[in-house]
């Protein structure tokens, strides 16, 4: 059987689906791995390392689409989707809710496509778990672009000309992306305090040595772990709160967000100009709409002397450990289907009948299949 890793066609994206450390564990199993020529580059990862790792390389983005199985970072565009093999078996981390298009084509292709992004949050599914991987990746990012562009230093200096004191973070979101934010920037030496709308969250935040920010409010609980979506009342009084927070601090990290909905929106232009001048707010969810309601995907704009960073693809701007990461968690889960080196998936499998979205021409995925039906 083999395995087909195209490079990654969306813009700025410079990681792989799989990388040469790890892909003896495919081999090993009696899979053959085509990689297209290239395709790891922008990760560190010439085309000789994957021949020296046992892959092949091909020649053309046709070669590698046209495997049994191909694995991607980001789910294919409709295009990309009309050239993969008619039944073959696709891998890759996308919303089908916001790709209808290309699930039209998948399902007319007879593709079985599994979304990562789709994965349950049990126990067993942890190391395939590709949004936690690349979340852990775009929180530390985060932070080192914010202690980047503050005109400061992040932790408290004692010197001969006196003392400087630390720099005040605040993260909204304290998920894997935050938490990993908050870990980060305590390591910086900032004082740091963190906001969630989980009750769960605060533990969590203070374990790591941070303050948790307790706005009084009803919390938002939903479903394996993640944030549920708040009403926009709820959202309101959630920025009035944080108001004072945030004015009283430096760094702003955003992370906040919910699978397969727009991000919330935590931070109102008003909020931002309310910062001391000099202040930095990174928005790490400006791909899905946005924390912050003035950030920019991929522009860094200055609001009433406030950078504000609109960061795309973030786990990207660290591409080597990021397609470490993800290609492992291709692995584990390529790992689960195969028996005697061929694809042999038990539909029965909570993980795979999750993830899921499109086999034998239909959408097993009750909420993408219910979008193709009434798109309105």
């Amino acid at each position: 059987m083999k395995v087909g890793i195209p490079t990654e066609t969306v813009a700025g994206e410079r990681r792989v689906a799989m990388v040469p450390a790890v892909a003896p564990s495919l081999l090993s199993a009696g899979v053959e791995l085509a990689v297209q020529s290239g395709a790891g580059a922008r990760a560190g990862f010439p085309d000789g390392a994957y021949r020296d790792a046992g892959l092949s390389v091909a020649g053309s983005a046709a070669e590698a689409l046209g495997a049994e199985v191909v694995v991607k970072v980001h789910g294919p565009s409709p295009e990309e989707a009309r050239s993969l093999t008619e039944g073959s078996t696709l891998i890759a981390l996308f919303s089908p809710g916001r790709s209808l298009d290309t699930v039209r084509v998948l399902a007319e292709r007879k593709v079985t496509a599994f979304s990562l992004e789709l994965l349950p949050r049990i126990t067993r599914a942890q190391s395939m778990d590709a949004l936690s991987s690349q979340a852990t990746v775009a929180g530390y990012r985060g932070v080192l672009m914010a202690a980047d562009r503050l005109p400061r230093f992040f932790p408290m200096f004692m010197t001969a000309a006196g003392t400087v004191p630390p720099a005040k973070v605040l993260i909204l979101g304290a998920g894997v992306a935050g938490l990993q934010a908050v870990a980060t920037a305590r390591r910086l030496g900032a004082q740091v305090q963190a906001y969630d709308v989980r009750a769960a969250a605060k533990g969590e935040v203070e374990s790591l040595g941070a303050r948790f920010v307790d706005l009084r409010l009803e919390t938002a609980e939903g479903t394996g772990g993640y944030a549920a979506e708040q009403a926009e009342e709820q959202q309101r009084r959630q920025r009035d709160a944080l108001a004072p927070v945030v004015a009283d601090v430096d760094v702003v990290v955003t992370t906040a967000q919910i699978p397969g909905r727009p991000a919330p929106v935590l931070l109102t232009g008003e909020m931002v100009a309310g910062m001391k001048p000099g202040s930095v707010v990174i928005d790490l969810a400006s791909d899905t709409g946005g924390n912050v309601d003035i950030s920019q995907p991929g522009q860094e704009i200055d609001h009433h002397g406030v950078t504000v960073v609109g960061v795309t693809l973030p786990a990207s701007g660290l591409p080597t450990h990021a397609s470490q990461l993800y290609a492992c968690n291709i692995a584990n889960l390529l790992g689960l289907m195969l028996a005697d080196g061929k694809l042999a998936p038990d539909w029965d499998d909570e993980i795979l009948a999750t993830t899921c979205v499109t086999r034998d021409g239909d959408v097993p995925h009750e909420p993408t299949r219910l979008l193709l039906e009434n798109p309105s």
